[in-house]
């Protein structure tokens, strides 16, 4: 597990120092939740869209018990793993780039984590109505790369908050089917 941790740092230390001052206000711009409200106003759109008002509501509703449990997932894993983040790691926080200090836990990253949930939930709902929907792929890829960059997160935090995410967003997809098909 030692060379793990520590090739997940060599990692870090690799993909944050390819960052530079003249795009820090781009990924900081990108990493802040209210920045994707455009993209959570698309998702709304094409659920309407796609399934009418009744529905579409009720997935909504779906979508915002699924974040909260994944929110409160990820504080749970954070608490119980208790990993520090690279900007508060002193092992290596004088060594990299640091745009953002949160104090919380690093392990896993709920940007990571509920940014694919949600993608992966709208995927499978939106996909036999929507050929172009894979796009949204590129908003938690983004998003989850910009903890990288701003040095508040290490590349295993995004990636096994991906894998969670995506294993939430298909949970809580196979269940909203259950209860779709009693909705008329």
């Amino acid at each position: 597990m030692d060379r793990i941790i520590q090739y997940d740092k060599q990692l870090f230390q690799y993909l944050n120092g390819l960052g530079n001052e003249s795009w820090d206000t781009f990924w900081l711009y990108l990493t802040q939740q209210f920045t994707w409200i455009p993209l959570f106003a698309l998702m709304l759109f094409l659920v309407m869209k796609a399934y009418g008002w009744k529905k579409g509501l009720f997935l909504v509703l779906i979508v915002a018990i699924m974040i909260t449990f994944s929110d409160q997932f990820v504080n749970v894993l954070k608490e119980y793993f208790a990993r520090l983040r690279p900007n508060n790691d002193p092992t290596i926080n004088t060594v990299i780039r640091i745009l953002k200090r949160p104090r919380s836990y690093s392990f896993v990253s709920g940007h990571s984590t509920t940014s694919f949930a949600v993608t992966t939930f709208m995927i499978f709902t939106l996909k036999k109505h929507f050929k172009l929907i894979y796009f949204l792929l590129i908003w938690p890829l983004l998003f989850a790369y910009s903890r990288v960059y701003i040095g508040v997160h290490y590349p295993i935090d995004i990636f096994i908050g991906m894998l969670i995410g995506m294993l939430i967003g298909y949970t809580f997809y196979k269940i909203s089917l259950f209860f779709l098909r009693k909705i008329h």
